[in-house]
Protein backbone atom coordinates (compact mmCIF):
# COMPACT_ATOMS: atom_id res chain seq x y z
CA UNK A 1 0.00 0.00 0.00
CA UNK A 2 1.47 3.72 -0.71
CA UNK A 3 2.54 5.45 2.35
CA UNK A 4 2.70 9.12 3.01
CA UNK A 5 5.62 10.97 4.55
CA UNK A 6 2.98 13.68 5.49
CA UNK A 7 -0.93 15.04 5.45
CA UNK A 8 -0.22 17.54 2.36
CA UNK A 9 0.92 14.62 0.70
CA UNK A 10 -2.26 12.79 1.20
CA UNK A 11 -4.15 15.26 0.05
CA UNK A 12 -2.16 16.03 -2.58
CA UNK A 13 -2.56 12.71 -3.85
CA UNK A 14 -6.79 12.54 -2.98
CA UNK A 15 -6.90 15.36 -5.04
CA UNK A 16 -4.79 14.30 -8.60
CA UNK A 17 -6.41 10.91 -8.38
CA UNK A 18 -10.07 12.55 -7.89
CA UNK A 19 -9.26 15.04 -10.43
CA UNK A 20 -8.30 11.90 -13.02
CA UNK A 21 -11.05 9.97 -11.50
CA UNK A 22 -14.22 12.00 -12.56
CA UNK A 23 -12.47 13.40 -15.11
CA UNK A 24 -13.04 9.61 -16.78
CA UNK A 25 -16.77 10.52 -17.10
CA UNK A 26 -16.77 14.02 -19.19
CA UNK A 27 -17.93 12.36 -22.09
CA UNK A 28 -20.36 9.51 -21.28
CA UNK A 29 -23.83 10.58 -22.65
CA UNK A 30 -26.16 10.41 -19.88
CA UNK A 31 -28.60 7.65 -21.66
CA UNK A 32 -25.52 5.84 -21.08
CA UNK A 33 -24.92 5.86 -17.08
CA UNK A 34 -26.57 2.76 -15.72
CA UNK A 35 -25.22 0.59 -18.88
CA UNK A 36 -23.31 -2.16 -18.04
CA UNK A 37 -20.89 -4.44 -19.65
CA UNK A 38 -20.30 -8.10 -18.91
CA UNK A 39 -16.20 -6.87 -17.54
CA UNK A 40 -17.56 -4.91 -15.11
CA UNK A 41 -19.14 -5.48 -12.63
CA UNK A 42 -20.85 -1.67 -11.92
CA UNK A 43 -21.73 0.92 -14.25
CA UNK A 44 -21.15 4.51 -14.69
CA UNK A 45 -23.49 5.62 -12.13
CA UNK A 46 -22.70 2.60 -9.90
CA UNK A 47 -18.96 3.66 -9.92
CA UNK A 48 -19.19 7.19 -8.66
CA UNK A 49 -22.08 6.05 -6.06
CA UNK A 50 -19.30 3.98 -4.32
CA UNK A 51 -17.46 6.51 -4.50
CA UNK A 52 -19.68 8.92 -2.41
CA UNK A 53 -21.23 5.84 -0.37
CA UNK A 54 -17.36 5.37 1.30
CA UNK A 55 -16.46 9.28 1.75
CA UNK A 56 -19.85 9.94 3.43
CA UNK A 57 -19.50 6.58 5.54
CA UNK A 58 -15.83 7.74 6.75
CA UNK A 59 -16.84 11.30 7.27
CA UNK A 60 -20.26 10.01 9.27
CA UNK A 61 -18.06 7.93 11.58
CA UNK A 62 -15.71 10.55 12.42
CA UNK A 63 -18.57 12.78 13.21
CA UNK A 64 -20.53 10.05 15.54
CA UNK A 65 -17.09 9.58 17.43
CA UNK A 66 -16.82 13.25 17.88
CA UNK A 67 -20.52 13.87 18.73
CA UNK A 68 -19.92 10.98 21.33
CA UNK A 69 -22.25 8.27 19.36
CA UNK A 70 -21.54 4.15 19.11
CA UNK A 71 -19.83 4.18 15.80
CA UNK A 72 -21.16 1.40 13.94
CA UNK A 73 -18.68 0.01 11.51
CA UNK A 74 -19.20 -0.49 8.42
CA UNK A 75 -23.12 1.07 8.64
CA UNK A 76 -25.81 -0.19 10.75
CA UNK A 77 -27.46 -2.95 9.43
CA UNK A 78 -24.60 -4.39 7.76
CA UNK A 79 -21.21 -6.19 8.69
CA UNK A 80 -18.23 -6.66 7.11
CA UNK A 81 -18.56 -9.60 5.17
CA UNK A 82 -21.94 -8.18 3.80
CA UNK A 83 -20.80 -5.24 1.53
CA UNK A 84 -22.30 -6.58 -1.39
CA UNK A 85 -25.52 -5.12 0.47
CA UNK A 86 -24.12 -2.20 1.56
CA UNK A 87 -23.18 -1.25 -2.04
CA UNK A 88 -26.34 -1.74 -3.27
CA UNK A 89 -27.64 0.76 -0.89
CA UNK A 90 -25.18 3.20 -2.07
CA UNK A 91 -26.67 2.69 -5.77
CA UNK A 92 -29.89 2.92 -4.43
CA UNK A 93 -29.43 6.02 -2.67
CA UNK A 94 -28.02 8.15 -5.94
CA UNK A 95 -30.07 6.18 -8.47
CA UNK A 96 -32.21 9.29 -9.00
CA UNK A 97 -29.44 11.31 -9.51
CA UNK A 98 -27.87 12.52 -13.03
CA UNK A 99 -24.37 11.57 -14.16
CA UNK A 100 -23.91 15.76 -14.24
CA UNK A 101 -25.51 15.99 -10.60
CA UNK A 102 -22.80 12.79 -9.57
CA UNK A 103 -20.20 14.17 -10.56
CA UNK A 104 -20.78 17.72 -9.10
CA UNK A 105 -21.49 15.67 -5.87
CA UNK A 106 -18.54 13.99 -6.13
CA UNK A 107 -16.11 16.94 -6.50
CA UNK A 108 -18.08 18.93 -3.62
CA UNK A 109 -17.71 15.22 -1.45
CA UNK A 110 -13.37 15.37 -2.39
CA UNK A 111 -13.37 18.83 -1.42
CA UNK A 112 -15.20 18.79 2.17
CA UNK A 113 -13.27 15.11 2.68
CA UNK A 114 -10.23 17.27 2.16
CA UNK A 115 -11.32 20.30 4.39
CA UNK A 116 -12.28 17.61 6.87
CA UNK A 117 -8.81 16.21 6.47
CA UNK A 118 -6.76 19.37 7.52
CA UNK A 119 -8.76 19.51 10.66
CA UNK A 120 -6.68 16.36 11.71
CA UNK A 121 -3.22 16.62 13.73
CA UNK A 122 -0.62 14.45 12.32
CA UNK A 123 -1.02 11.97 15.66
CA UNK A 124 -4.60 11.58 14.79
CA UNK A 125 -3.92 11.07 10.92
CA UNK A 126 -1.12 8.77 10.83
CA UNK A 127 -0.81 6.51 14.63
CA UNK A 128 -3.31 4.06 15.40
CA UNK A 129 -5.99 4.74 17.70
CA UNK A 130 -5.99 8.20 16.15
CA UNK A 131 -9.73 7.70 15.99
CA UNK A 132 -11.65 4.79 18.39
CA UNK A 133 -13.39 4.08 14.89
CA UNK A 134 -10.41 3.51 12.54
CA UNK A 135 -9.27 0.86 15.37
CA UNK A 136 -12.57 -0.83 15.60
CA UNK A 137 -11.35 -3.93 13.51
CA UNK A 138 -8.30 -5.76 14.37
CA UNK A 139 -6.32 -4.26 11.55
CA UNK A 140 -6.46 -1.25 13.82
CA UNK A 141 -5.32 0.64 10.61
CA UNK A 142 -4.59 4.70 11.14
CA UNK A 143 -7.37 6.60 10.09
CA UNK A 144 -4.84 7.80 6.74
CA UNK A 145 -5.43 4.26 5.52
CA UNK A 146 -8.93 4.15 5.76
CA UNK A 147 -8.80 7.30 3.87
CA UNK A 148 -6.22 5.95 1.32
CA UNK A 149 -8.34 2.61 0.52
CA UNK A 150 -11.78 4.34 0.28
CA UNK A 151 -10.27 7.02 -2.03
CA UNK A 152 -7.05 7.16 -3.87
CA UNK A 153 -7.11 3.07 -4.28
CA UNK A 154 -10.45 2.91 -5.87
CA UNK A 155 -10.09 6.34 -7.95
CA UNK A 156 -7.36 4.67 -9.63
CA UNK A 157 -8.55 1.08 -9.53
CA UNK A 158 -12.32 2.58 -11.10
CA UNK A 159 -10.38 4.47 -13.71
CA UNK A 160 -8.91 1.15 -15.13
CA UNK A 161 -12.58 0.09 -15.09
CA UNK A 162 -14.72 3.26 -16.69
CA UNK A 163 -12.10 3.09 -19.72
CA UNK A 164 -12.63 -0.35 -19.92
CA UNK A 165 -16.30 0.54 -19.95
CA UNK A 166 -15.58 3.44 -22.79
CA UNK A 167 -13.50 0.93 -25.03
CA UNK A 168 -16.93 -1.73 -25.07
CA UNK A 169 -19.35 1.49 -25.76
CA UNK A 170 -17.33 3.33 -28.02
CA UNK A 171 -20.46 5.08 -29.53
CA UNK A 172 -20.97 6.91 -25.79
Amino acid sequence: MQEYNSKGALIDEINKTAQLFIHEFDDIEEANKDTRYSESDRTPQEIIAYQLGWMSLLRGWDKDELMGKEVITPEPGYKWNQLGGLYQSFYARYKNESLAELMKMFIDTVDSLVKWLNEFSDEELFKPGGRKWAASTSSNWPVWKWVHINTVAPFKSFRTKIRKWKKTHATY
